[in-house]
């Protein structure tokens, strides 16, 4: 259980950090520098993280019996840039 909370956590990181690249690096070199490469190769990493991460917190709803409060939480933080962040110590404190 603490393997997969702390795959979790890793992953919840990584997602926060690639949405940002996504955001903040690819979205500017698309349009400001036509560049359109960025976006798609961040793009195909951020989905693949997101995916994995929503998967991540299927299971651990299922498994940990976290509440579905608490899933949801994680969910919606992924959307919100900076979300996965907040959401860190959280995961953390599970492990």
């Amino acid at each position: 259980m603490n393997n997969m909370v702390k795959n979790l956590g890793i992953i919840n990181t990584t997602e926060g950090y690639s949405y940002l690249v996504l955001l903040f690096i690819a979205m500017p070199m698309k349009y400001m520098f036509e560049y359109p490469s960025a976006v798609k190769i961040a793009g195909m990493a951020h989905g693949v993280l997101f995916v994995l991460l929503c998967i991540l917190i299927t299971t651990s709803w299922i498994k940990i019996k976290w509440s579905w409060k608490e899933s949801l939480l994680f969910f919606v933080a992924s959307l919100i840039p900076f979300g996965t962040f907040y959401t860190r110590n959280r995961i953390k404190s599970y492990e």
